[in-house]
């Protein structure tokens, strides 16, 4: 199960089971209470009510074919026991929910399927005019239209209603694919920057080594010369290298919002930027960064819909939902900025608080501490 997914289906299996399992089974016990004279009678009825809310678990978790057979064959013959042995026109109960739950979701021939439950609750209902006295109109309306109308109403609604839930799930991958997608672009905005650094200094150090291979003969002092540029650019590329490695090259705040814009809305999350007012331009490079450090947490660890970015004069804030409700995995990348954020005499806070997740990067403002020269 895809694990973007997993929480949805659990929602909706908690919504499912606390707003309809109290009806139903009140329901069902309506109908036994009702309908049953002896003993017997409740057996009977109550087996098919508690076979029907079964069912319905199941149905609710997403297991239901493995108890569709039971649960149809318990409920299948409930019904006619009911007609021609209780008396009780209630006996269909369990038969219209478990039919209503497994005709929608076969893979094949879901309308003959439909057709056939409703025939048969009819048919069935019909042979109470072979054990009853009672007028035929009235046996006709409670053991035949009202049953089977009931039987078609409500597995004419599970329709749409699977309907609704698999677009949900299909909502749900594309969503996940999405923040792969938006996450693998990322790391290719790494690469690129990666060759920006490495690329230009190899393909001068390759032109270096062939004229230093020329010359090594014929003019030692310039081969000296060439070799020291080119220690120097490879100790430089190193460098370089690092502070990209622990997202501490250059950032440009400005450029790292427009892409975290585009990051989230290609993920289909809402974005929504405030600016208070203009940040500190001391504190641009290190802000960038933690809204980099932090877009890239949202997309790996969260399950956001939404995320606010406030930017004030002293910092910037991100708020996203959908946080997961266990802690999360040590953050690395926010816990080098953090000490970062510290030497240039600001504070990083991260807090996770019922579903959201709260970033906030603050420097004192302009004339109130001085930022120290990074």
């Amino acid at each position: 199960m895809p694990e973007h997914t997993e929480p949805t289906r659990r929602r909706l299996r908690k919504l499912n089971l606390v707003m309809l399992v109290p009806p139903l089974a009140a329901g069902g016990a309506a109908v036994v209470v009702v309908d049953s004279r002896t003993w017997w009678d409740a057996v009977i009825l109550a087996s098919g009510v508690v076979a029907a809310l079964v069912a319905f678990e199941r149905w609710t978790a997403r297991d239901l074919s493995r108890f569709a057979p039971f649960c149809l064959i318990v409920t299948a013959a409930v019904w006619p026991l009911g007609v021609l042995v209780i008396d009780s026109p209630g006996a269909s109960y369990g038969l219209t929910l478990v039919g209503s739950l497994v005709v929608p979701y076969l893979k094949r021939y879901r309308a003959a399927a439909a057709v056939g439950l409703v025939g048969y609750v009819a048919a069935v209902g019909a042979t109470r005019l072979l054990v009853s006295s009672d007028d035929v109109s009235d046996v006709l309306l409670q053991y035949v239209v009202l049953p089977a109308g009931a039987v078609a109403v409500i597995t004419g609604l599970m329709f749409p209603n699977k309907r609704f839930y698999d677009v949900v799930e299909e909502l749900q991958e594309s969503r996940k694919r999405e923040a792969e997608l938006a996450v693998f672009r990322e790391r290719v905005r790494f690469a690129s920057d990666l060759h920006d650094i490495q690329g230009h200094t190899l393909h001068v150090v390759k032109l270096k080594i062939a004229l230093a291979r020329k010359l090594v003969r014929t003019d030692p002092d310039r081969v000296d010369s060439e070799l020291r540029e080119i220690y120097s650019l490879v100790s430089d590329t190193i460098k370089q290298t690092k502070e990209l490695a622990y997202a501490q090259r250059r950032l440009n705040l400005s450029a790292e919002l427009e892409n975290a814009k585009n990051l989230f809305e290609a993920a289909g999350i809402r974005v929504r930027v405030d600016r208070e007012a203009e940040v500190d331009t001391r504190a641009d490079e290190l802000l960038g960064q933690v809204l980099r450090e932090t877009t890239t947490n949202i997309l790996r660890h969260a399950q956001a819909t939404q995320v606010k970015i406030t930017l004030s004069g002293s910092g910037i804030t991100v708020v996203n939902d959908g946080a997961p409700q266990t802690p999360l995995p040590e953050l690395h990348g926010l816990a080098t900025l953090r000490d970062r954020v510290a030497d240039s005499a600001g504070e990083l806070t991260v807090e996770q608080t019922d579903g959201r997740f709260l970033t906030a990067a603050t420097f004192p403002r302009p004339g109130t501490a001085p930022m120290e020269d990074r």
